[in-house]
Protein backbone atom coordinates (compact mmCIF):
# COMPACT_ATOMS: atom_id res chain seq x y z
CA UNK A 1 0.00 0.00 0.00
CA UNK A 2 1.00 3.23 -0.81
CA UNK A 3 2.33 5.43 1.91
CA UNK A 4 -0.62 8.16 1.02
CA UNK A 5 -3.05 5.82 0.54
CA UNK A 6 -1.71 4.67 4.23
CA UNK A 7 -2.12 8.10 5.49
CA UNK A 8 -5.31 9.10 3.38
CA UNK A 9 -7.50 5.67 5.15
CA UNK A 10 -6.12 6.31 8.78
CA UNK A 11 -7.10 10.18 8.35
CA UNK A 12 -10.65 8.72 7.17
CA UNK A 13 -10.67 6.76 9.71
CA UNK A 14 -10.56 9.63 11.75
CA UNK A 15 -13.17 11.21 10.52
CA UNK A 16 -11.79 13.03 7.86
CA UNK A 17 -13.80 13.70 4.87
CA UNK A 18 -11.56 14.90 2.70
CA UNK A 19 -8.89 12.16 3.45
CA UNK A 20 -11.93 9.79 1.71
CA UNK A 21 -12.43 11.89 -0.80
CA UNK A 22 -8.66 11.11 -1.70
CA UNK A 23 -9.53 7.71 -1.85
CA UNK A 24 -12.75 7.92 -4.13
CA UNK A 25 -10.48 9.35 -6.98
CA UNK A 26 -8.16 7.28 -6.80
CA UNK A 27 -10.88 4.22 -6.82
CA UNK A 28 -13.72 5.42 -8.36
CA UNK A 29 -12.90 4.28 -11.97
CA UNK A 30 -12.41 0.72 -10.88
CA UNK A 31 -15.56 0.61 -8.85
CA UNK A 32 -17.39 2.07 -11.52
CA UNK A 33 -15.42 -0.41 -13.63
CA UNK A 34 -16.97 -3.61 -11.42
CA UNK A 35 -21.02 -1.93 -11.22
CA UNK A 36 -21.07 -1.08 -15.01
CA UNK A 37 -20.19 -4.28 -15.79
CA UNK A 38 -22.47 -6.22 -13.69
CA UNK A 39 -25.10 -3.83 -13.83
CA UNK A 40 -24.95 -2.87 -17.41
CA UNK A 41 -26.14 1.51 -17.87
CA UNK A 42 -24.07 4.24 -16.61
CA UNK A 43 -26.89 5.44 -15.16
CA UNK A 44 -27.14 2.43 -12.55
CA UNK A 45 -23.53 1.76 -12.41
CA UNK A 46 -23.22 5.85 -10.89
CA UNK A 47 -25.54 5.09 -8.60
CA UNK A 48 -24.38 1.41 -7.37
CA UNK A 49 -20.44 3.10 -7.53
CA UNK A 50 -21.98 6.14 -4.97
CA UNK A 51 -23.38 3.38 -2.71
CA UNK A 52 -20.61 1.84 -2.75
CA UNK A 53 -18.64 4.52 -1.19
CA UNK A 54 -20.74 5.60 1.03
CA UNK A 55 -21.08 1.96 2.58
CA UNK A 56 -17.44 2.08 2.70
CA UNK A 57 -17.39 5.42 4.63
CA UNK A 58 -19.75 4.34 6.73
CA UNK A 59 -17.89 0.82 7.60
CA UNK A 60 -14.28 2.48 7.25
CA UNK A 61 -13.31 2.63 10.62
CA UNK A 62 -13.76 -0.88 10.79
CA UNK A 63 -11.52 -1.39 7.73
CA UNK A 64 -8.17 -3.71 8.53
CA UNK A 65 -5.10 -1.86 7.40
CA UNK A 66 -3.53 -5.38 6.81
CA UNK A 67 -6.13 -5.71 3.97
CA UNK A 68 -5.77 -4.71 0.38
CA UNK A 69 -8.15 -1.62 -0.35
CA UNK A 70 -8.90 -2.37 -3.48
CA UNK A 71 -10.23 -5.73 -2.59
CA UNK A 72 -12.09 -4.15 0.07
CA UNK A 73 -13.74 -1.34 -1.53
CA UNK A 74 -14.57 -3.88 -4.60
CA UNK A 75 -15.92 -6.40 -2.41
CA UNK A 76 -18.31 -3.65 -1.14
CA UNK A 77 -19.28 -2.52 -4.96
CA UNK A 78 -19.67 -6.53 -5.95
CA UNK A 79 -21.88 -7.37 -3.31
CA UNK A 80 -24.08 -4.34 -3.58
CA UNK A 81 -24.62 -4.98 -6.99
CA UNK A 82 -25.37 -8.96 -6.68
CA UNK A 83 -27.70 -7.15 -4.10
CA UNK A 84 -29.58 -5.07 -7.23
CA UNK A 85 -29.35 -8.11 -9.53
CA UNK A 86 -31.14 -10.20 -7.12
CA UNK A 87 -33.98 -7.58 -6.60
CA UNK A 88 -34.76 -6.74 -9.89
CA UNK A 89 -33.93 -10.29 -11.45
CA UNK A 90 -32.40 -8.78 -14.83
CA UNK A 91 -28.64 -8.38 -15.88
CA UNK A 92 -27.07 -6.47 -18.78
CA UNK A 93 -23.62 -7.19 -18.62
CA UNK A 94 -21.16 -4.94 -20.77
CA UNK A 95 -18.64 -6.75 -22.62
CA UNK A 96 -15.47 -5.79 -22.85
CA UNK A 97 -12.86 -7.99 -21.63
CA UNK A 98 -9.37 -8.56 -23.64
CA UNK A 99 -8.10 -11.61 -21.69
CA UNK A 100 -10.85 -14.36 -22.27
CA UNK A 101 -10.74 -15.02 -26.15
CA UNK A 102 -14.48 -14.98 -27.04
CA UNK A 103 -14.94 -12.22 -25.35
CA UNK A 104 -12.93 -9.64 -26.78
CA UNK A 105 -14.02 -6.35 -27.59
CA UNK A 106 -15.06 -4.99 -30.82
CA UNK A 107 -12.01 -3.53 -33.03
CA UNK A 108 -11.63 -0.17 -33.21
CA UNK A 109 -13.50 1.75 -36.54
CA UNK A 110 -14.12 -1.45 -37.46
CA UNK A 111 -16.02 -2.00 -41.07
CA UNK A 112 -19.58 -1.81 -41.07
CA UNK A 113 -19.77 -5.55 -41.90
CA UNK A 114 -17.20 -6.37 -39.12
CA UNK A 115 -19.58 -3.94 -36.41
CA UNK A 116 -22.73 -5.86 -37.25
CA UNK A 117 -20.53 -9.25 -36.60
CA UNK A 118 -19.32 -7.73 -33.66
CA UNK A 119 -23.01 -7.16 -32.51
CA UNK A 120 -24.14 -9.95 -33.39
CA UNK A 121 -21.58 -11.95 -31.23
CA UNK A 122 -21.53 -9.37 -28.09
CA UNK A 123 -25.61 -10.30 -27.58
CA UNK A 124 -24.47 -13.78 -27.53
CA UNK A 125 -22.44 -13.31 -24.89
CA UNK A 126 -24.39 -10.94 -23.18
CA UNK A 127 -27.09 -13.76 -23.18
CA UNK A 128 -24.46 -16.30 -21.85
CA UNK A 129 -23.82 -14.22 -19.11
CA UNK A 130 -27.56 -13.86 -18.15
CA UNK A 131 -27.65 -17.66 -17.52
CA UNK A 132 -25.06 -17.22 -14.93
CA UNK A 133 -26.31 -16.88 -10.92
CA UNK A 134 -25.24 -13.47 -9.21
CA UNK A 135 -22.67 -15.20 -7.77
CA UNK A 136 -21.12 -16.59 -10.78
CA UNK A 137 -21.47 -13.65 -12.59
CA UNK A 138 -19.34 -11.55 -10.19
CA UNK A 139 -16.68 -14.21 -9.88
CA UNK A 140 -16.26 -14.04 -13.31
CA UNK A 141 -16.32 -10.54 -13.36
CA UNK A 142 -13.67 -9.95 -10.36
CA UNK A 143 -11.25 -12.59 -11.71
CA UNK A 144 -10.97 -12.12 -15.72
CA UNK A 145 -12.06 -8.48 -16.12
CA UNK A 146 -10.08 -7.12 -12.52
CA UNK A 147 -7.49 -9.80 -12.41
CA UNK A 148 -8.55 -11.15 -8.69
CA UNK A 149 -7.20 -14.04 -7.29
CA UNK A 150 -8.86 -17.09 -6.03
CA UNK A 151 -8.09 -15.89 -2.44
CA UNK A 152 -9.28 -11.96 -3.13
CA UNK A 153 -12.34 -13.52 -4.74
CA UNK A 154 -13.17 -15.24 -1.55
CA UNK A 155 -12.77 -12.55 0.15
CA UNK A 156 -14.69 -10.47 -1.56
CA UNK A 157 -17.99 -12.69 -2.14
CA UNK A 158 -17.59 -14.62 1.48
CA UNK A 159 -16.71 -17.81 0.15
CA UNK A 160 -14.18 -20.63 -0.03
CA UNK A 161 -11.43 -20.71 -2.55
CA UNK A 162 -12.71 -24.10 -3.63
CA UNK A 163 -15.93 -22.80 -3.77
CA UNK A 164 -14.89 -20.54 -5.81
CA UNK A 165 -12.88 -22.98 -8.17
CA UNK A 166 -16.04 -25.12 -8.34
CA UNK A 167 -18.20 -22.01 -9.54
CA UNK A 168 -15.60 -20.74 -12.00
CA UNK A 169 -15.18 -24.00 -13.49
CA UNK A 170 -19.20 -24.46 -13.40
CA UNK A 171 -19.39 -21.29 -15.12
CA UNK A 172 -17.19 -21.22 -17.83
CA UNK A 173 -17.97 -24.75 -19.11
CA UNK A 174 -21.32 -23.73 -18.85
CA UNK A 175 -20.95 -20.67 -21.41
CA UNK A 176 -18.75 -22.63 -23.59
CA UNK A 177 -21.00 -25.27 -23.64
CA UNK A 178 -23.88 -22.88 -24.83
CA UNK A 179 -21.28 -21.08 -27.04
CA UNK A 180 -20.43 -24.50 -29.04
CA UNK A 181 -24.12 -25.06 -29.59
CA UNK A 182 -24.79 -21.28 -30.60
CA UNK A 183 -22.45 -20.82 -32.82
CA UNK A 184 -20.67 -23.95 -33.80
CA UNK A 185 -17.22 -22.88 -32.85
CA UNK A 186 -15.26 -23.91 -29.66
CA UNK A 187 -14.32 -20.89 -27.88
CA UNK A 188 -10.41 -20.49 -27.18
CA UNK A 189 -9.43 -20.96 -23.79
CA UNK A 190 -5.53 -21.41 -24.77
CA UNK A 191 -4.45 -18.13 -23.23
CA UNK A 192 -6.14 -19.15 -19.94
CA UNK A 193 -2.94 -20.86 -17.88
CA UNK A 194 -3.24 -24.77 -17.92
CA UNK A 195 -2.51 -25.10 -14.16
CA UNK A 196 -5.54 -22.73 -13.17
CA UNK A 197 -7.77 -24.61 -15.45
CA UNK A 198 -6.59 -27.82 -13.32
CA UNK A 199 -7.10 -26.47 -9.99
CA UNK A 200 -10.84 -25.13 -11.12
CA UNK A 201 -12.59 -28.60 -10.39
CA UNK A 202 -16.63 -28.98 -10.02
CA UNK A 203 -15.93 -30.18 -6.38
CA UNK A 204 -17.96 -27.69 -3.81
Amino acid sequence: MHQDEKLWIIQAKQGNSDAFANLVVKYQKRVFSVCYRMLGTPTAAEDAAQEAFIRAYQAIESYDLQRSFSTWILSIASNYCIDQIRKRKVTLLSIDNEKYGWLVPPAQDPTPERSLIEQERQAQVQNLLETLNETERAAIVLQYWHDFSYEEIAEALSLSVSAVKSRLFRARKAMAEEWQKETNLTPQLSHIPSERIAHETPII
